[in-house]
């Protein structure tokens, strides 16, 4: 069954290199998709000037996209030696990851008077204009503060739609994120607090491991996998 889900990755803690990991991160689900015949189109992203990700929000279209991607939400950990590391330190970084599947306006109310809507000029590389004209969007739901930009179509008009699509799924994340919430911190009351750091699974370069904190499953060979083999992964959390 074809999905179409939005991939949001944004570098965390770690400065200029948890947005490089970010761009790692990016790259090995794009190398994924593409191995499986699926499609992935950049709706908006931001550069650092060394080639990182501050952030980056993509659409991916193909069989079973959802199904496969959605336990890849949450914070990922990196611990390697920086290219910019004189002293071979090894460093931690995070980013974090958002698999939205992708929901039809009509199926979230809202407000229109709750929206802010931003024009702007598509940018490139190095902050060079693409475009002359306002064609880009940024719609901020004010309420929340979530923000949706698009600046990859050509007519303002369809970048506004696919930032109102993007900004839906995000506010319907939302929503299930408060409930789920609401509903841990009821259990944590009556049972006790059983969570963990915020991390999902840590890179571990130095010893070629990746390991999941979720199932405690590890697993080597990280260049192979952070070069787009997420299959064992994958498969782990289907079994």
């Amino acid at each position: 069954m074809e999905q179409l889900i939005v991939l949001e990755i944004r570098g965390g803690v770690g400065g200029e290199e948890a947005a490089l990991f970010g761009a790692n991160l990016f790259l090995m689900y794009q190398k994924f998709a593409i191995a499986r015949g699926w499609t992935v189109k950049v709706i908006d992203k931001s550069l650092t000037s060394i080639g990182g990700l501050k952030s980056i929000t993509a659409e991916i279209k193909g069989d079973q996209v959802y199904d496969n991607l959605k336990n890849e939400s949450g914070v990922h950990r990196i611990q390697r030696i920086p290219e910019t590391e004189k002293s071979g330190r090894v460093h931690t970084s995070t980013a974090t990851v958002a698999i939205l599947p992708i929901l039809k306006v009509s199926e979230l109310k809202i407000n229109p008077q709750d929206l802010r809507i931003d024009f702007y000029r598509s940018g490139g590389a190095g902050g060079q204009n693409v475009n002359k004209v306002e064609t880009a969007v940024r719609i901020t739901h004010i309420p929340t503060g979530v923000v949706s930009a698009c600046q990859t179509e050509r007519f303002q008009l369809a970048n506004r739609e696919k930032a109102m699509q993007v900004l839906v799924s995000k506010l319907q994340s939302e929503m299930e994120s408060s409930k789920t919430k609401e509903l841990s911190q009821l259990r944590s009351s009556q049972v006790g607090s059983a969570d963990r750091a915020d991390k999902i699974r840590t890179y571990n370069f130095p010893q070629d491991r990746i390991t999941d904190h979720r199932i405690k499953k590890s697993w080597h060979n990280i260049g192979k996998i952070m070069n787009g083999d997420l299959e064992p992964i994958i498969k782990a959390f289907q079994n």
